[in-house]
């Protein structure tokens, strides 16, 4: 059966907010492919390309998707089945007043370097390599921007935050399942920003920036036992909490929090003793330290935990 593809050319968004009209409805429980721009609209192609400044307009996402029976208080799953390369090259750089050592005398502001991919099957089942300066860098695709319709306030797609957002967490690519609050009636999907490879953290504020197309399975939860204020993933080895804010330790603390929650539930604890838990099995992580607010999730290995949803 074939897939509906909905391209960025049919519509993309710049930031989430309460109110956004739909590119595309699908079906509860349809597959999709999304096909995305890299995260500066093609601006960026050669080394000589600098950016003097992060454009107003920058990681655009494709959709919005809505899906059909969505509402406030469910839960949306969009299970990535497999993230693809789609360009022959990425691009890895630095803006003025951006990263995380965006003071440092020693490293320039801006610079560009282009990342040549080399090799893959063009399906994903060996996707090859990019080139940094003579290094081979296994191509991992990371989703770097993925949300819905926000509760209220209107955010930038280069800002994360509850809905989603600027995520830039490594754990969002190809077989894994993420799990949104739904805060308004469709739900409202888009993603975009994708990254041929990507570290935690996202130390100088970019990836390998790069087009991709997305293979995806979005399915609504209705009453869910916990309702998640947050994203979650699903990576198969584990569960994690995602949250976002002005600092890190914020974010880790909200994204501890958020995994009490389903620790108490799904093994009957109280909150102290859910809490006391968390600090013997898995970890906190670090997903992004350079966007408007920081990101960090709280993992617990799927032998502890399974989700309610």
């Amino acid at each position: 059966m074939s897939r509906a593809v909905v391209s960025h050319r049919d519509g993309h968004v710049y930031e989430f907010g309460p109110s956004m009209d739909p590119v595309y409805e699908a079906a509860d429980g349809e597959s999709l492919t999304v096909e995305t721009v890299d995260s500066l609209n093609g601006a960026i192609q050669e080394a000589g390309d600098l950016l003097d400044a992060i454009p107003e307009e920058v990681n655009a996402a494709t959709g919005p998707i809505a899906v059909a029976g969505a509402s406030p208080g469910d839960v949306l799953a969009v299970e990535i089945e497999a993230v693809r390369v789609t360009e022959d090259r990425g691009r890895v750089l630095t803006a003025p007043g951006f990263g995380l050592r965006q003071d440092d005398p020693e490293i320039d502001h801006p610079a560009t370097r282009i990342t040549e991919v080399d090799g893959g099957d063009g399906v994903g089942t060996e996707p090859g390599t990019i080139d940094f300066e003579g290094i081979d860098v296994p191509i991992e695709p990371v989703i770097g921007t993925i949300g819905v319709a926000t509760d209220g306030e209107t955010i930038s797609t280069l800002t994360p935050d509850d809905h989603g957002g600027n995520l830039d967490t490594t754990d969002v690519t190809g077989g894994t399942t993420v799990y949104f609050p739904v805060f308004q009636e469709g739900a409202m999907l888009a993603m975009g920003d994708a990254k041929a490879a990507m570290a935690d953290g996202e130390m100088c504020g970019t990836g390998a920036e790069i087009a991709v197309e997305i293979d995806a399975t979005l399915s609504v939860v209705g009453d869910p036992p916990v309702s998640p204020d947050r994203p979650v993933v699903d990576t198969g080895d584990a569960v994690k909490t995602l949250a976002s804010a002005e600092t890190l330790e914020e974010a880790v603390a909200l994204a501890n929090g958020d995994m009490l929650d389903l620790l108490a539930h799904h093994h009957d604890l109280s909150r102290t003793e859910a809490y006391l838990f968390s600090s013997l099995v898995g970890g906190l992580e670090v997903s992004q330290v350079v966007d408007p607010q920081v990101t960090a999730r709280n993992a617990v290995p799927s032998e502890y935990l399974s989700l309610p949803f």
